[in-house]
């Protein structure tokens, strides 16, 4: 979280906006060390343009002493020279323009790297809530379109928060064709394409201020409206951004598209378990029996995937004892054909919210209750990711 201190509270809520996530706002010094000392792990305090500077330095050269891994990043309408020298002098980190909002961003997020590094290192990493966070990344996949994927993907994020006891990122990887704003009746004013203009200093504090709150316990980071955007993302960009928020979120559901690039490979990278849907059509179970095999190639473990089986009916001539057959490995669960998921994604509620005792709801359930995260083990791109990182 971050404390902003500014005393007018029109330029309160814009740098409010601006920082994104949650923002404790105080207009008064005596506010900032109230709320200091409720949360003793808190590490940025951003002192909004309508500062009094003395008051800023007063805070600085205080905490530098008593809570060193506090960061204080100070806005200024103009940047003077008296001004800087004397606030760093008192131990503010970083003095931000106020007219540039991508300079301010990357001060808090330079700010609370540093004070993650004083907390431990790139190891110790914590969640906004102060304890420790070793998320789980989950990528569901289908090796051909129209299986379902995305309404598994937002509906088992919403099962995994459970009402917001846990907390939960989805993330739309389709950057061409993606579904999930759809879906879920989200508008798509922030996107993972907020993340090309910083993806070399991207840090927690900017990617909560791309993320959009859903429902409790669940932010989506969205597909670009523009699909062209897609050739600007990287590959590193998108491991980057999986390991942050294996730090910020218990898991992080992954909705991929149904091809192999290098944006679908980063995500199998870095995932404990796949999800592989496939649906009882000759075509859809031939193409995941080539998907396994590909998975064999690229080493993938196999106690990590898991295989779905949406719109399962037993009229359509095709038994789950077939597919398996044909798959050579057992259905993890079974999701009982039904056109109320339609009319729920029309509607724009997962039908977990939509219809919490509905066959389909108690199947996802389940699979997040009783599949999803358990014997997950390593992901096969986190040590590279971490070697990465440490040469920095």
């Amino acid at each position: 979280m971050t404390i902003l201190y500014e005393p007018s509270r029109q330029a309160a809520q814009h740098f409010g906006m601006l920082v994104g996530g949650d923002v404790r706002t105080a207009v008064s010094l005596d506010d900032v060390y109230a709320l200091l000392n409720e949360d003793p792990d808190e590490q940025l305090v951003l002192m909004g343009p309508n500062t009094p500077l003395p008051e800023a330095v007063s805070l600085a050269a205080r905490q530098r002493l008593a809570r060193p891994s506090l960061g204080v990043v100070l806005l200024r309408h103009q940047l003077e020279v008296s001004v800087l020298a004397e606030a760093i002098r008192s131990g503010v980190r970083e003095v931000a323009d106020v007219n540039d909002p991508t300079n301010i961003l990357a001060a808090c997020a330079r700010s609370q790297d540093l004070s993650r590094r004083m907390h431990g290192g790139l190891h110790a990493k914590t969640s906004e809530r102060g304890d420790a966070v070793d998320g789980k990344v989950i990528t569901v996949y289908a090796a051909k379109g129209g299986c379902g994927k995305t309404m598994l993907a937002a509906n088992l994020a919403v099962a995994l928060a459970g009402g917001g006891d846990k907390r939960v990122c989805l993330i739309d990887l389709d950057l061409t064709l993606g579904d999930v704003a759809l879906m879920l009746q989200l508008s798509p004013e922030r996107t993972i394409a907020d993340a090309v203009p910083v993806a070399d200093r991207i840090d927690e504090t900017g990617l909560r201020t791309m993320v959009t709150n859903y429902c409790p316990g669940v932010d989506v980071l969205l597909a670009p409206v523009v699909p062209t955007i897609a050739e600007q993302i990287s590959r590193d960009l998108v491991t980057e951004i999986l390991y942050l928020t294996r730090g910020m979120y218990d898991y992080v559901v992954v909705d991929s598209p149904p091809v192999f690039n290098d944006h679908v490979l980063a995500a199998l990278d870095s995932s404990h378990q796949y999800l592989l849907v496939a649906t009882p059509a000759v075509t859809a179970i031939k193409n995941l029996r080539i998907l396994l095999d590909t998975f064999d190639v690229l080493d993938y473990r196999k106690e990590n995937r898991l295989v779905i089986l949406n719109r399962a009916d037993a009229r359509l001539g095709v038994t789950p004892a077939d597919i398996e057959r044909v798959l050579r490995i057992p259905l993890t669960t079974q999701i009982p054909a039904s056109r109320d998921v339609s009319i729920s994604i029309n509607r724009g509620v997962p039908i977990v919210l939509d219809s919490p005792a509905h066959p389909v709801s108690e199947a996802i359930r389940d699979l997040a209750a009783h599949r999803i995260g358990a014997g997950a083990s390593t992901p096969k791109g986190l040590r590279s990711m971490l070697s990465r990182r440490g040469k920095r």
